[in-house]
């Protein structure tokens, strides 16, 4: 990767909509696997107009209970990794079942894992499960939910597994993941992206089918209004805008096992 290179490392997490379950509101696994169905089917299309790839981590629970998604987004040259077996519970065992799964079904190498939820896991796990490279690191400040202001910003070894830590601004390390793209005015969000991939030369950001789905016309799941806003719609035009905007100043999208092979 040289220093005029800029590379974006777009990803999706794709798993069971269990974000009501957090907020006290039983919703049915079909429900929460047909929301993120939707959802995907959104960012597919957005990523077919633009000729543009992705990474999609999968629960192996969504990937078995919507193998039409999986197959649509392989066939499109989209990169598939494992996020875990369950969103909502995990087991060490659940590192390779989850990566055996997702092979089984695809017949695809899985290369890289991602937590449920940004959640630690132990990397000698990581590497005794087969995977290449781990981004399940959000090197910032959330109360209540990461503290890792003294982790590395960029990319790292750590246990013979490559570690690709989501991207925050190199000051104050204020994340640019989903929450921040929901929440934010859309220049501002689209400004500190723009510095970040400046000075690091590459940007690790994440988001979820189910943002792109109306959740505002569904008060009955509890979703606080930062997770409900610009959801939908909102979201599908934010992403829209932000993959033109940096298509047009020449960054190149690319899977993160290509950005792990170029650093190699």
């Amino acid at each position: 990767m040289t220093a005029r290179e800029q590379h974006i490392l777009l990803s999706f997490d794709i798993e069971e909509f269990d974000v009501p379950c957090e907020h006290g509101v039983d919703l049915p696994m079909e429900e929460q696997i047909r929301i993120s169905v939707e959802g995907t089917h959104a960012i597919l299309d957005i990523l077919k107009d633009h000729g543009v790839r992705a990474t999609f981590f999968s629960t192996a629970n969504f990937a078995q209970r919507a193998p039409e998604v999986i197959q649509r987004l392989i066939q499109e040259g989209h990169e598939l990794a494992s996020h875990g077996f369950y969103h909502s519970s995990f087991e060490v065992a659940d590192l390779k079942k989850s990566k055996d799964a997702l092979e089984a079904q695809t017949g695809q190498t899985i290369r890289g894992y991602r937590m449920a939820r940004m959640m630690p896991v132990s990397e000698v796990e990581v590497a005794k499960a087969g995977y290449t490279y781990n981004t399940s690191l959000n090197p910032t400040f959330i109360p209540g939910r990461y503290m890792h202001l003294g982790t590395p910003r960029t990319h790292f070894m750590q246990d013979g597994v490559l570690q690709i830590p989501a991207s925050v601004t190199l000051w104050v390390r204020f994340p640019l993941f989903w929450l921040s793209c929901h929440n934010l005015p859309f220049f501002l969000y689209r400004w500190l992206c723009h510095r970040t991939l400046r000075h690091d030369g590459y940007l690790v950001t994440y988001f979820h089918p189910w943002a792109f789905y109306e959740l505002n016309e569904h008060p009955e799941f509890g979703l606080p209004f930062i997770v409900r806003n610009n959801s939908g719609r909102g979201m599908i035009k934010r992403l829209d805008r932000w993959i033109a905007s940096f298509k047009s100043e020449g960054a190149s999208f690319i899977t993160y096992s290509e950005f792990a092979d170029s650093i190699s």
